[in-house]
C-alpha cells in the first residue's frame, strides 16, 4: 500500500477499536492494519489487548508475529507476561515472538518454557526451536520446499519430499513438537490430495497446540477433502476450543456450501471463541464467493 495518510490509519484503528463494530468489520480493520504495518499500526493493535474477544486479541498477536517488525517484541512480551490475559492470546504471542525471530527474546521465552498452561509452554518452545533454526549456519544450505501462502510459519518445512515418510513423522509421538512442525509445513507446501489426507489424519493427534496448526494449514490449503476431518472437530464438543476455533476458520476458508451449513449449526455455540470463530468463517465464506478483490478492505470502506 502507498500514499497512506496517518489520519486513514487512525480512522481504521478506530474501526479495529471499536467494541460497537461488528467483530468482522474489525478483523478486516486488523488485517488492513497488518498489510500497512509500521508504528501507528502497531500502536493500534496494541491499544486493542484490553478488549473482551479472545479470539480477537489471538488475531492480534498473530498479525503483529507476520509483520515482523521488531518494535512490536515489546507489546508481545507484555502479553505472553500476563498471566490474565486467556491462554489462547498468550500462546499466540509467544508464536509472534518466535515469527519475529529476534534472539533478544530468547531469555524470555526460556522463562515460559515451564508454563502451567502447557500450550503456552509448548508454544515457547517451538519459538526457542526456530529462533535456534534461524541462527544455524547449516540451516541455509537446506533444501526446503517453498512456502506457497506467504505466511510466516512457526516453523521451517522439513527438507523432505516423501509424503509417507513425513506423515509418519507428523503422527509420532516420539519425535520432537519441532520436527512434527516441520513435516506438518512439507506436507502443506506439497498440496497434493495425498499430502492434505496426511495432514487430516493427524486432527486427533498430539496436543491441542499441535491439532490446532494442524487445522490452521487445513485452512490455508482450501481442499474440501479435509471438510471432513474439520467438521468432526468442530462438531466435537469435548475438543479444545483452541482446536475447535481453528476448525471453523479452516472451512471459512474452504467456504463449500457444506463448511457454510456446519458453520451456522455453530454460530450461537456455548463457547464464545467457537461462535465468534463462525461469524468471522462465514464473512470469510461470503468474501470467497464473492467479486471482491480484497479481504482486508478496511481502507477503502473508510475513505
Amino acid at each position: 500500500m502507498v500514499n497512506i495518510t496517518p489520519e486513514q490509519v487512525k480512522a481504521i484503528g478506530g474501526v479495529l477499536n471499536d467494541e460497537n463494530r461488528p467483530l468482522k468489520e474489525r478483523f478486516r480493520a486488523l488485517f488492513t492494519l497488518r498489510n500497512i504495518g509500521g508504528s501507528d499500526s502497531i500502536h493500534y493493535i496494541n491499544t486493542c489487548f484490553k478488549d473482551s474477544s479472545v479470539l480477537l486479541k489471538h488475531e492480534l498477536a498473530y498479525c503483529l508475529g507476520q509483520m515482523q517488525d521488531k518494535e512490536a517484541i515489546s507489546v508481545l512480551v507484555n502479553v505472553l507476561e500476563d498471566v490474565t490475559q486467556e491462554p489462547m492470546v498468550r500462546h499466540e504471542a509467544g508464536e509472534a515472538l518466535g515469527a519475529i525471530g529476534s534472539p533478544e527474546v530468547i531469555e524470555i521465552l526460556k522463562k515460559y518454557l515451564t508454563d502451567p498452561v502447557v500450550e503456552v509452554a509448548e508454544t515457547c518452545e517451538l519459538a526457542l526451536e526456530r529462533i535456534k533454526w534461524l541462527q544455524d549456519p547449516n540451516a541455509r544450505n537446506e533444501k526446503l520446499t517453498p512456502n506457497p501462502f506467504a505466511s510466516v510459519d512457526p516453523a521451517p518445512p522439513a527438507s523432505i519430499s516423501d509424503v509417507q515418510n513425513l506423515k509418519e513423522i507428523l503422527l509420532s509421538e516420539n519425535e520432537s513438537l519441532f520436527n512434527r512442525y516441520r513435516a506438518m509445513f512439507a506436507l502443506r507446501n506439497i498440496k497434493t490430495k495425498e499430502a492434505v489426507l496426511a495432514l487430516g489424519s493427524a486432527l486427533k493427534c498430539g496436543s491441542a497446540l499441535f491439532r490446532h496448526e494442524i487445522a490452521f494449514v487445513l485452512g490455508q490449503l482450501q481442499d474440501d477433502v479435509s471438510v471432513p476431518f474439520l467438521k468432526e472437530s468442530l462438531e466435537d464438543c469435548g475438543e479444545n476450543e483452541m482446536v475447535r476455533h481453528e476448525c471453523a476458520e479452516a472451512l471459512g476458508a474452504i467456504a463449500t456450501d457444506d463448511c457454510m451449513s456446519v458453520l451456522n449449526k455453530y454460530a450461537n455455540d456455548d463457547k464464545r471463541v467457537v461462535k465468534e470463530s463462525c461469524e468471522i468463517a462465514l464473512d470469510m465464506c461470503e468474501y470467497e464467493n464473492s467479486p471482491e478483490f480484497q479481504y482486508a478492505n478496511t481502507l477503502q470502506a473508510t475513505s
